[in-house]
C-alpha cells in the first residue's frame, strides 16, 4: 500500500500529514481522517492503510502542527490507564489551543489539499474522526456541505454542549450522510436524544448507535479501551457509508 509523508500549506504554516492510497496509478475518492487526541501514530497509520485498501485516498493531518511536527510529545507504545493522566496533562494545552477558529481554518486547507492530489478523483469526499476528531469531522462537514458527502465519528468528544457553536447546533448545514458510533460512556440517553432530535429536525440521513460493551476510545488498539469486536463493527458501518456516498455502490 503506497504511503506518503506530506506537508499541507495552511494559514499558520505547514501541517505535516500522512497519506495512504491504493497502488496502480488510478484516482480514488478522498477521505480526510481526523485523529483522536493522541494524534498521528502507528495505530492511525495502520487504520489509514486498511481504509486505503478498500479503494480510498486517506489523508491524516497532524492536528498540533503549530507546536511542531509529529510527535509533539513522546507517547508510550501502549497508552494504558496508568499512563493516560500524565499523557493528557501534556496534551491538554495543545487541545485547548486548537480552537474552533483554528480548526475551521485548517479544514479549509486540508480539503483544498486533499482534493488537488493527483491520486484523488473528482467528486465528493468523506470526513471521519475519532474522539476529538469526530467533533472536527462534524464541523468540517457542516462548513463544507458542497464537498463532504459522508461524515463518521467514533467515540466522539461532546457533540452536544451549551456553547453557541456546539456541533449539534450546526447539523442543519449538513448535506452529508452521517454515522456516529458511540461508546456506552460517551453520552447520556438524554444527550443522545437531543442529538437525534437535532439531526431529525435537519432532515439529515444518519445513524447514531451505541456500540455495546464499549468505553471511550474503543477503536484504538494501543489503548486499554480497545474492543476488537467494536472495531470490526466500526468497519462494518463505515465502509458501506463510504461506498454509498462516494462511489454510489
Amino acid at each position: 500500500m503506497p504511503t506518503k509523508t506530506l506537508q499541507i500549506p495552511t494559514t499558520d504554516g505547514r501541517a505535516d500529514a500522512f497519506a495512504a492510497f491504493p497502488d496502480g496509478g488510478e484516482r480514488h475518492p478522498g477521505v480526510l481522517l481526523y485523529t483522536d487526541a493522541f494524534g498521528v501514530r502507528p495505530v492511525l497509520r495502520e487504520m489509514a492503510r486498511e481504509l486505503a485498501g478498500h479503494g480510498y485516498y486517506v489523508l491524516v493531518p497532524h492536528l498540533y502542527y503549530r507546536h511542531g511536527p509529529a510527535p509533539v510529545i513522546e507517547l508510550p507504545e501502549h497508552i494504558g490507564n496508568e499512563s493516560r493522566p500524565a499523557v493528557f496533562a501534556r496534551l491538554m494545552p495543545l487541545i485547548e489551543a486548537h480552537t474552533t477558529e483554528r480548526a475551521l481554518s485548517d479544514a479549509d486547507a486540508y480539503l483544498r489539499f486533499l482534493t488537488t492530489q493527483p491520486e484523488v478523483s473528482s467528486g465528493p469526499v468523506a470526513v471521519i474522526g475519532y474522539c476529538m476528531g469526530a467533533v472536527l469531522a462534524m464541523r468540517t462537514a457542516a462548513a463544507h456541505p458542497d464537498q463532504v458527502a459522508a461524515v463518521a465519528g467514533f467515540h466522539p468528544s461532546p457533540l452536544v454542549t451549551d456553547a453557541p457553536d456546539s456541533p449539534h447546533r450546526l447539523v442543519s448545514a449538513l448535506t452529508a450522510q452521517v454515522h456516529l458510533g458511540l461508546a456506552e460512556n460517551d453520552m447520556s440517553p438524554e444527550t443522545i436524544g437531543e442529538l437525534d432530535q437535532a439531526l431529525d429536525a435537519a432532515g439529515v440521513g444518519y445513524t447514531c448507535e451505541v456500540y455495546p460493551g464499549t468505553v471511550h476510545g474503543f477503536t484504538m488498539s494501543d489503548t486499554d479501551a480497545f474492543n476488537p469486536s467494536a472495531l470490526q463493527r466500526h468497519w462494518e458501518r463505515l465502509l458501506p457509508l463510504l461506498d454509498r456516498s462516494l462511489t454510489g455502490s
